[in-house]
């Protein structure tokens, strides 16, 4: 009998593997505390395939990286779990930046909206937005998903101001409503009902670690619908201002002889911005830090009333080279240069949004689960979150690119021992001692005692160092061609998680 002995590749040294960082398998640990302990066990897994993923990065691309072969289709149910409870997990990302984001009296934050393309009509949640980068082609519109996201700014001592995402909401038409299933029950609130939203959700937690509470955020989001709750919520909101907008001036502080009721809250006079801006004088000169430099401002500052704000304002022209520009801080008593260093350090976010979509590969996984889009969203902002704060205070020589180090063979015993875990009905991530804490190895063999981490994200970094950018990386072998999800997470009403 004629035994067929397969191709064995050449010798070569033994591969050496290691466990994740203690850091790492606490912070994967408390992500999957707010899980059914059924799903728990695999989120720390589908995670960390997340962020050693090469390539495309699509779900299967975060199975192959995590060595998840027979068990894809209880990963789907997983990141389909996350989505439903993405205000939870979200507070694990929070704590998570915390060290970074309230190192000083004022917690600064951000929200923006930024779409992500989709194809085809089976996507749940998709539908036609304003696309914001047009492009060479000018496409005006853009076919896909819309997250209003909310994120952290947080000063690095050299990397400049870095916007740590907390928490994303998916923006559904009104019209692409009816494509839901409607045992969902999925709720139609605009974008800026959900940033009021995420600002609630925040309050409580942020609400005892900083003495005061601001957010910065474009002129779209400078209406009614989300000033008014965040002025209740006690937070004070910086953005730019319309140059038509219908200012009025102080109303009085006294009262006439013998009037009764309350005082006005808005003047009489309609202020005119452009007049204001148009008249010589009254500009002045101020000194403050933008995008990483140290410039020097012409303005003119006044207080207003306006009625989408809910009262009193105020108000800051800049005259820049060509034009002046408009901006607005809830805040009365704030300084000419806190206002025009927040409306600067809002466009962290929109690098960390591009950052997203180009270096973590946000939209790309291929699901067609509106929960499993939106969990899927999340944890690549969640990623970026935690790999920032883990670089936050190393050196700049440890943030070197790994590509081709020992940080892509990092993971196999991880995965062997998690796939030992779930057929034993143990715990989540790592070996863990009876205080709860993640234990094992701190060091990767072969690094001289650095561990293999991601190089930082930062502004300045090219496009080159963006397609290098890997916070891991992985040599799993990846399942074989018949082990596809025929349906990529598009759960049927049996098939989905209770």
């Amino acid at each position: 009998m004629t035994v067929t002995t397969p191709h064995r590749a050449s010798e070569g040294p033994a591969m050496s593997f290691s466990h994740p960082t203690p850091w790492l398998s606490d912070v994967l640990d408390r992500f999957a505390a707010w899980l059914d302990r059924r799903t728990a066990l695999r989120l720390p897994l589908l995670l960390l395939g997340a962020l050693l993923a090469s390539g495309r990065r699509t779900a299967t691309s975060w199975f192959r990286a995590a060595g998840i072969t027979d068990e894809f289709r209880p990963a789907y149910h997983t990141i389909y779990a996350a989505g439903r409870r993405t205000e939870d997990l979200a507070l694990t990302a929070w704590l998570t930046a915390c060290p970074c984001l309230t190192r000083s009296r004022r917690l600064l934050l951000a929200i923006d909206d930024t779409p992500t393309p989709r194809y085809g009509p089976c996507v749940e949640g998709a539908g036609i937005h304003h696309n914001p980068t047009p492009g060479p082609a000018g496409e005006k519109f853009v076919y896909g998903h819309l997250w209003v996201l909310l994120a952290g700014l947080a000063k690095h001592p050299t990397g400049g101001t870095l916007a740590l995402p907390l928490h994303a909401s998916l923006y559904v038409r009104l019209k692409d409503l009816p494509k839901l299933p409607p045992e969902y029950a999925w709720p139609f609130r605009t974008k800026l009902e959900l940033a009021a939203a995420q600002l609630r959700w925040l309050k409580p937690w942020a609400a005892h670690r900083a003495e005061e509470l601001w957010v910065a955020v474009d002129g779209g989001y400078a209406k009614k619908p989300f000033l008014r709750p965040a002025r209740q919520e006690g937070f004070t909101v910086v953005s730019r201002l319309r140059k038509d907008a219908a200012l009025w001036s102080l109303p009085p502080t006294s009262r006439r002889q013998g009037q009764r009721g309350p005082l006005p809250t808005y003047g009489k006079q309609r202020i005119d911005l452009a007049k204001r801006a148009g008249h010589k004088r009254g500009w002045k000169q101020v000194a403050c830090e933008q995008y990483g430099q140290r410039v020097t401002k012409t303005y003119k500052t006044f207080l207003a009333t306006w009625r989408p704000a809910g009262g009193l304002i105020r108000v800051v022209l800049v005259q820049e080279e060509h034009s002046w520009v408009p901006f607005f801080c809830t805040d009365p008593e704030a300084s000419v240069v806190d206002i025009l260093e927040a409306a600067a350090d809002r466009g962290a976010v929109e690098q960390t949004n591009k950052d997203l979509k180009e270096v973590w590969g946000a939209g790309q996984q291929q699901l067609r689960n509106v929960y499993a889009n939106v969990g899927a969203f999340n944890c690549n902002g969640w990623l970026h979150t935690m790999v920032e704060a883990w670089a936050w205070e190393r050196p700049e020589e440890e943030l070197v690119d790994q590509c081709e180090s020992v940080g892509r063979r990092v993971t196999a015993a991880f995965a062997c021992r998690q796939a030992e875990s779930l057929a034993a009905g143990g715990t989540a991530s790592g070996n863990r001692s009876g205080s709860g804490r993640a234990t094992g190895p701190s060091e990767i063999p072969g690094t001289g005692g650095k561990v293999a981490g991601p190089r930082r994200v930062r502004l300045r970094r090219s496009r080159k160092e963006q397609s290098c950018h890997r916070p891991f990386s992985s040599s799993v072998p990846s399942p074989s061609s018949n082990q596809r999800s025929p349906s990529h997470s598009h759960h049927d009403s049996k098939s989905r998680p209770a």
